[in-house]
């Protein structure tokens, strides 16, 4: 392992007698203690009282060393006895945002932003709550390589389990690995009782997919109804043909989204600025979520520093009905909701239109108008959902 800012490296010797905990730290002369607190209290955990632990450590917090020390723990072949939240002592913050629950399958606001942060680099995690962000992705996927797989999922573990206020109001998501793969079941069942508020499953191919995620779920919560929802993230040629059945496979489902690079890869077509060689797949996703009544989100821009292009990228994918999009920067989040939220003028007539409904209802009249045209159903559910999600209310 390569250590990384507020971050460590820890490793478990056998020996005899009573355990040693060793801490070389960068910020020693004030948490060397500290870190050995929770080094101690981790190792309790797994029942180990011998052997040597040595933590070489540059300003992580206990979240981060009660994750590697339980990695290396493991990596020994010890196993978990009792829950980490608890003997850490840590809890959410009791104003802490709750998780969604399957009410909010068609969410109050549509999720304009879901930003990636790499599941393996604990020190872009504390401040993640103040990007504002609407969905903020934990990702075990394509931003770890396959050997620090299993330190990646403890690491998401340990922080569901008593760090939920780093996450502020945004959506709490993790990006598993395929379960297809040697990796996502293993990523599953490692959030077991600290689930978050969704799980993105990508390289969905079939409603075999979503229904084998929605079973492990099951199996794991507590309430019959659910409350875990399940993003799926459509990939390759296959998965876009079958996107209705993907976004009707489980009442879990609550947004579709579509993943460009990997698609154009699937069928061969080489990357435009214009995004023209996705187009017909885009569309075809979009239109699976709006039959099914869920979100679709559109894949990251990966140029950050390209504002310009990033704006309009938004407002291409907002044309065609998109709800939101993929980012892998906080820079981009302000760019994307703007684009995504209702215009001013689009606003203003919208609340015109409701305005008028509601009157020719007061009135006990069967049809509304304004300036003389009749406004018909299509207008009017369009101008309601504008006017709601400006309101923050249910769409």
């Amino acid at each position: 392992m390569t250590k990384r800012k507020s971050d460590c490296e820890a490793t478990y010797s056998p020996a005899a007698g009573a355990l040693r905990v060793r801490v070389e730290s960068s910020v020693g002369a004030l948490f060397a203690r500290a870190i050995e607190r929770v080094a101690r209290k981790t190792a309790a955990e797994f029942g180990v009282g011998s052997g040597e632990l040595r933590i070489d450590d540059d300003g992580a917090l206990d979240y981060a060393v009660a994750a590697r020390v339980e990695a290396a723990l493991r990596g020994a072949g010890f196993s978990r006895r009792s829950p980490g939240a608890a003997s850490l002592g840590a809890q959410a913050p009791a104003d802490a945002p709750a998780r969604a629950d399957d009410a909010a399958r068609r969410s109050p606001s549509p999720w304009r932003s879901r930003l990636y942060l790499p599941g393996d680099q604990p020190d872009l995690l504390p401040n993640a709550g103040l990007f504002g962000a609407d969905c903020l992705i934990l990702d075990l996927e394509d931003s770890v390589t396959p050997s620090r797989k299993a330190e990646a999922r403890i690491l998401a573990r340990r922080v569901l389990e008593a760090h939920r206020g780093f996450f502020g109001r945004s959506a709490l998501v993790v990006r598993v690995n395929p379960l297809s793969g040697p990796f996502g079941r293993d990523d599953v069942a490692e959030l077991g009782g600290c689930l978050p508020d969704a799980i993105l499953l990508p390289k969905c191919e079939s409603a075999a997919d979503v229904i084998a995620l929605a079973g492990l779920l099951d199996a794991m919560e507590a309430s019959p109804d659910g409350r875990t929802l399940i993003m799926a993230l459509v990939e390759t040629a296959r998965g876009v043909v079958a996107a209705p059945s993907i976004a009707a496979a489980s009442d879990r489902v609550c947004a579709l989204c579509f993943g460009a690079e990997d698609f154009s890869r699937d069928v061969g077509a080489r990357r435009t600025a214009s995004g023209a060689e996705a187009s017909l797949a885009r569309q075809s996703v979009v239109l699976a979520a709006k039959a099914t009544g869920v979100q679709a989100h559109d894949s990251v821009y990966s140029d950050s520093d390209d504002d310009a292009g990033f704006a309009a990228y938004c407002g291409a994918a907002r044309a065609i009905g998109f709800d939101g999009v993929g980012l892998v920067h906080p820079r981009q989040i302000a760019v994307a909701h703007r684009a995504f939220d209702p215009g001013p003028g689009e606003l203003e007539e919208a609340r015109r239109v409701v305005a008028a409904l509601e009157e020719a209802e007061s009135r006990g009249l069967g049809v509304a108008s304004i300036e003389g045209k009749m406004i018909d159903a299509p207008v009017a559910e369009r101008a309601r959902r504008v006017a709601a999600r400006a309101n923050g209310k249910a769409r």
